[in-house]
């Protein structure tokens, strides 16, 4: 699954990226938690008309699918991933994955290490040789009763590569530069076109690097929840877990 992921890289970096030249200036994000606004990118007009660039559009979506038939948020789970594997066959992500199919920049994820009944490790796992890159994602526009309109988003998942299994066994799913077109295109290509855009990445692709738990808590948004730290012993991060747990959540930041 993906739970984190971060964009550390600047405005001019996710433009050259996805091929798109609308993004307004933005701070870079350390730490993306679910209910956030996280970037998304769709085929559809661009605002300069006599540009070459490719038709494709740049938004702002709640990340956390609401599926169309919905009635409130409350009625499904808070949806941040989807398989990618069964997303064209359920009913939530069915219509969305047929007809809207977009790209999510980011610099890389986070993902924790379960080692025990109780402790976890969080990993910073970014592309090893750097840069920005796009996941699959799904968008769906999601109508209240009262009429308002909220854009939401889901990443797509996949079986873990080799050297990303021993963290977790799911992974996001990773869309290359050279297939940008064919998975944004949902006139030409139906999801069965696209399957073979959703395997994971090679191994090597992604290092992972232990981090502290300073990324568990969605307030702490500074570059240093991405520092390497050496991992606790076990019977410490036993103690802490057993802390936490003892300690109220905080509130989650919400956009209903």
């Amino acid at each position: 699954m993906c739970g984190r992921f971060a964009l550390n890289g600047t405005p001019e970096e996710v433009e050259a990226l996805l091929a798109i030249m609308e993004l307004e200036d933005f701070p870079p994000r350390f730490n993306i938690a679910p209910t956030q606004p996280v970037l998304l990118v769709m085929a559809g007009p661009r605002r300069d008309p006599g540009s070459n660039l490719p038709d494709r559009k740049a938004m702002l979506t709640r990340w956390g699918f609401i599926p169309g038939w919905a009635k409130s948020p409350k009625d499904v789970p808070l949806l941040i991933n989807a398989r990618s594997e069964t997303a064209a066959e359920k009913a939530t992500f069915r219509a969305a994955m047929r007809h809207r199919r977009a790209l999510m920049p980011a610099s890389g994820f986070y993902e924790w290490k379960r080692e025990g009944k109780v402790t976890k490790q969080a990993y910073w796992i970014r592309p090893k040789n750097g840069g920005v890159i796009a996941f699959g994602a799904l968008m769906e526009t999601w109508a209240e009763p009262g009429g308002s309109e909220v854009d939401t988003s889901a990443i797509l998942t996949t079986t873990a590569s080799g050297d990303i299994a021993a963290i977790h066994d799911r992974m996001p799913v990773v869309i290359r530069p050279e297939d940008f077109s064919r998975w944004l295109d949902c006139v030409n290509y139906e999801p069965r076109d696209v399957v073979d855009l959703m395997r994971p990445v090679e191994e090597g692709f992604f290092e992972a690097i232990p981090v502290s738990d300073k990324v568990n808590k969605f307030a702490n948004t500074g570059p240093d929840i991405q520092e390497r730290v050496e991992p606790a012993p076990q019977a410490a991060r036993i103690e802490k877990s057993a802390a936490n747990k003892a300690a109220p959540p905080p509130a989650q930041m919400k956009l209903f």
